[in-house]
């Protein structure tokens, strides 16, 4: 993996000098002529209201207005995903926050508000239970400091075996009563946050068995895996339209990285690719699937189904038939 790509990873926050505050969404750059812009999406402005200073967090159609009206340069057509979302050139970054060394700052400090503490208990927890914590680390408002005292927890794994091993300890923490698993009430603020095409009940159904969110204290965190030294392929594609189909799944290793990637048996379709967390983890080998996206032809001519082509993707979904258990 080159060093570019190294330097930006999906989950890290970027910060320009207008006091904009994107997620990155793709490692490494995309060459747009001369330039090399980091794929994002805005999620926090800065603001100086009536002498109070700090970032607002902004939802999507906010982003793209505010974008559109004040900073258009930040809109991007990226040619290699077919695909809009926001992009800032390398030279505009005034800071690159990194979700290791924050999470390493927040350990090694000695005062800590609760989400904090929070998050160093689940740590230590983890760490007791043979997490090396030194390979993980946080994202989210805790990356950029401007957690609130009812934020989430995002803690991010960069090592595929490492996330597997914390959803199995996650497991075992509930079961032992030292976590707790999500009430319905948690559940249903849960479904409310994201822009889900499934029914509640389908949506706990397929996150229960992932393990990879439970409860500390009564504080919600999640576990997301951004898998380093996996090899792109450089391809680019062009949306086809539409489509619902039916397949099985055939290789479900990439099931949980961002973007989640499987393998499926179809007449026509190769694979399918997932950029909405909601669906990440959402099949496993063997399983018959229902999948609504867009299909997209690669350069090569491989067809791929898409869920997540736009940041909301209404309508797009992956819903698990026929299961294994």
């Amino acid at each position: 993996m080159s060093a570019v790509k190294q330097l930006f990873k999906p989950k890290d926050f970027i910060e320009t000098a207008e006091g904009l505050c994107f997620a990155v969404v793709q490692f490494g750059v995309e060459c747009s002529g001369c330039c090399e812009k980091v794929l994002c999406f805005l999620r926090y402005i800065k603001f100086d209201d009536d002498n109070h200073f700090g970032w607002r967090k902004v939802k999507t159609d906010i982003a793209n207005t505010y974008l559109k009206q004040y900073f258009p340069h930040y809109l991007h057509h990226s040619e290699v995903l077919d695909a809009d979302l926001h992009a800032v050139e390398v030279r505009d970054i005034v800071r690159h926050y990194k979700p290791r060394e924050r999470l390493q700052f927040i350990l090694a400090s000695l005062q800590r508000d609760s989400v904090e503490q929070d998050l160093f208990e689940l740590c230590r927890l983890f760490q007791r239970n043979g997490l090396d914590i030194a390979q993980i680390g946080v994202t989210g408002s805790l990356l950029i400091g401007v957690q609130q005292s009812g934020s989430d927890i995002d803690l991010v794994f960069y090592d595929r075996d490492l996330f597997h091993h914390a959803r199995k300890i996650t497991a075992h923490l509930i079961e032992s009563g030292k976590l707790s698993d999500l009430d319905e009430t948690d559940w249903q603020a849960s479904f409310d946050r994201r822009s889900c095409a499934l029914s509640l009940a389908d949506y706990v159904w397929h996150e229960r068995r992932k393990c990879n969110k439970a409860l500390i204290n009564g504080r919600k965190f999640d576990l997301n895996l951004v898998a380093e030294n996996v090899e792109q392929t450089g391809a680019t594609y062009k949306k086809c339209g539409a489509t619902v189909i039916q397949c099985k799944i055939v290789d479900d290793r990439y099931g949980f990285d961002y973007p989640a990637m499987y393998s499926i048996d179809h007449a026509e379709i190769r694979s399918v690719v997932c950029f909405i967390a909601t669906y990440t983890g959402q099949a496993f080998k063997g399983e018959t699937v229902e999948i609504a996206g867009l299909v997209e032809q690669g350069d090569d001519g491989v067809l791929r189904i898409v869920v997540g082509s736009s940041r909301e993707a209404p309508g797009e979904y992956i819903k698990v038939m026929t299961c294994l258990d």
